[in-house]
Parts: C-alpha cells; structure tokens; sequence
C-alpha cells in the first residue's frame, strides 16, 4: 500500500509593510511667491555696495532688472493664470510683438523717440534701499516658517491628523476611503515653487479640506496615493 505525501504548507503572506512617517501638507500664503524679488534684492544690494557711482549704467540697469522682477512678481501675485489663460496671455504678447515689428519697419523714426524716453527715465537705489526690501521679506518669511509649525495637516496611513493651535492641538479624521484632488490654478506659482491646490474628502466628513499653495504638490500627490495604495492592499490581506 503506497502511502500518500502530505501536501506541502503554503507559507503565510508577509503583510505589507506601511510607512510609519507620514505626509506633512503645509497651505502657505501668496507672499512665499516673491522669493525671486527677494533673491534679486540681496543681489542688488551687494552690487551696490561695490558701486559708488549712482548715475552709472550698471546702476540703472540693476534698478531696471528689480523693477521688472518686481513687477511680473505683483503679477503672479494678483492674478490666476491656468493652462487656458496662459496660452491666452503668449498668443497676446506675440500679437503685441510681431504689431510692434510691423510698426517700426513702417515708421523708422519711432525706435530712437522711444529710445530716448527710456535712457531719460533712469531708476536708480542704493544698497540700504535693496538690503531693506530684503530684510522686511526676510521677516516675512520667518513669520510663516514659525507659523506654519502651528498649522498644519499629516497623512498617516491609518487617519489623518490636523495639527493646529500654540498648544498642539489635534483632530483626528479616518484615513481609510480617503479621496483627494490635486488642482493646478496657477501655471506661474508651479513653476516657480511646484505650488498647486490639494483637496481632501476624509470619509464622514461633509465638508473637504482645501489647502492651497501646497509646495511640491505633484510629489506630495505620488506620495499620499502609494501610502492609501498600499493601507488598501494591507486591509484586503487581514481579511
């Protein structure tokens, strides 16, 4: 009599393992976007503290390129400008282009009239005005840095925490059934800082939570999604 070989004991499933440390989601204020107007300040400062001479051409020209920073900074400030907009704004300025070539090749003489409006208007700044302007967005900046400690959302792989107030204080929400959207309103602030908005829909709760100004939101989005991935595969595997 032939004796039958025991079938061989499946080993168990090792359960997925979930990050322990969570995603950190930060809404930051408009002012963060004039880090390019903050970093050309510093710039402009130093080079005038090396220029004596305030009428010289490196002078204007420094105060020139702070001006125009400054400017389309306000800009991206004040204004939305998403995908459809965007294009809008390029199809504009090269309409404006190629009508100002068109112009000039019709009238010769309008090139050195304007020429000579803009060498008469010559915007000069010493270093103090530069290092001031810095300095008062340097404080700004630290103002939201701390303040930002005391405000702030996490995404653990098992719930949602809000962090908020000087005592710590702490909400916590279910992170199963998690849903989020990621919304891009502004082309400029996401080149500039990867800055989009983040809305989430904790379950339960009738009212999402709207972020804005998330920096690196793309990543910040891969991130939140692998980790409620990988809660959902652990849930299917307990059961």
């Amino acid at each position: 009599m032939t004796e039958t070989p025991a079938p061989e004991a499946k080993a168990p499933k090792a359960p997925v393992e979930l990050p322990d440390k969570g995603v950190i989601l930060i809404s930051y204020p408009k002012i963060v976007f004039m880090w390019p107007s903050w970093i050309l300040s510093i710039i402009c400062g130093i080079y005038m503290v090396f220029t004596k001479d305030l009428t010289g051409a490196g002078a204007i020209n420094i105060g020139w390129a702070f001006l125009i920073v400054l400017s389309l900074n306000l800009v991206v400030l004040s204004f939305d400008f998403p995908r459809a907009t965007s294009f809008l704004v390029f199809a504009v300025l090269t309409a404006f282009v190629l009508g100002a070539m068109l112009l000039v090749s019709k009238m010769p003489n309008l090139i050195p009239a304007v020429t000579n409006v803009i060498h008469s208007i010559k915007p000069v700044a010493n270093a103090p005005f530069y290092f001031i302007f810095a300095s008062v967005l340097t404080v700004i900046y630290i103002a939201v840095a701390i303040l930002s400690r005391f405000d702030y959302w996490e995404v653990r792989p098992n719930e949602l925490l809000h962090h908020h107030g000087v005592l710590s204080d702490l909400e916590r929400f279910s992170a199963p059934h998690l849903r989020i959207e990621k919304e891009i309103n502004d082309i400029f602030e996401y080149i500039l800082l990867g800055s989009g908005r983040l809305i989430l829909h904790p379950s339960q709760e009738r009212r999402p939570v709207v972020l804005d100004n998330v920096f690196f939101i793309s990543s910040k989005e891969k991130r939140i999604t692998k980790l409620l991935s990988a809660l959902q595969v652990r849930v299917r595997d307990d059961r």
